[in-house]
């Protein structure tokens, strides 16, 4: 049902001009399978949200992504890590923005222990990367203006992780640029998020697109919901017999998208 408020919030702010362009994000190879990718598509395509343009699979562009890499080590901004969670965990004392540890910087100073059997991560060096651009930057969230940038407090994120040989932040920052995106909208749990992609942006010389963050489906107790924990996919309430129409006036859904737009511009649809 999340995708059901992504796809409808994101549909509105196009309006009537713009252009609602969709992206499979399917680095993860062990958690996006073809299967559900497949799955996603149909149920969006059910439900009227066509993208206006090509859809962009990520597993399908490593290359591309590969060479941002080498371009941020040819400036000297990304050093190896061979540090495991435990590692991590154990000598974190502070705590991101996002709620993620802060990695202490065990490798950036030169006691990194290679050679245990395992590939590295490719760190961005935050310092020298906020000093190279001569301080934090900030970004332009949809109706409220400037927000001061937090990335100083994220410490060194990973670009390249260990499994897929890219990371989140790396592959939409990339993309959102190449697909001259205007608007990027997205959940609320990827707020914070922001403040590291702007960095990119700057060191790598992108546009900045506008962000705009719109309210979760959320539990009882204020929690995401998920399907692993229980909640209706779109799938299931189709098979049991719903319309698109009454998926897209679900009550969760419009909850949502109430929040998150101007009075009275959701319908259900």
């Amino acid at each position: 049902m999340g995708h059901v408020v992504s796809g409808l919030y994101s549909r509105f702010m196009a309006g009537e001009t713009g252009k609602f362009l969709i992206r499979i994000e399917d680095i993860d190879t062990t958690r996006c399978t073809p299967e559900l990718t497949q799955a996603l598509r149909e149920d969006l395509d059910w439900l009227g949200l066509a993208s206006d343009g090509l859809v962009r699979r990520q597993s399908e562009h490593l290359v591309e992504y590969h060479a941002v890499l080498a371009s941020l080590r040819e400036q000297g901004l990304l050093y190896p890590c061979f540090c495991t969670r435990r590692e991590i965990a154990e000598a974190a004392t502070q705590i991101a923005p996002d709620g993620s540890r802060v990695y202490p910087g065990i490798c950036r100073h030169g006691m990194a222990r290679e050679g245990r059997g395992r590939d590295p991560v490719w760190r961005l060096n935050m310092g020298r990367a906020l000093d190279v651009l001569q301080g934090v930057p900030d970004w332009h969230e949809a109706g409220c203006g400037r927000v001061a940038g937090k990335a100083d407090a994220f410490g060194d994120i990973v670009l390249a992780r260990r499994d897929t040989g890219v990371s989140y932040h790396l592959c939409v920052t990339h993309d959102d640029a190449l697909e001259g995106v205007t608007t990027v909208t997205r959940g609320r749990d990827l707020y914070e998020a922001t403040s590291v992609q702007r960095v990119l942006q700057e060191l790598m010389g992108w546009p900045e697109p506008a962000y705009v963050h719109h309210a979760l489906i959320l539990d009882a107790d204020g929690h995401k919901l998920s399907k692993r924990d229980g909640a209706e996919g779109v799938r299931v309430l189709r098979q049991a017999g719903w319309t698109a129409g009454q998926v897209l006036k679900h009550p969760l859904v419009r909850q949502a998208l109430e929040a998150s737009l101007p009075t009275g511009v959701y319908s259900g649809g």
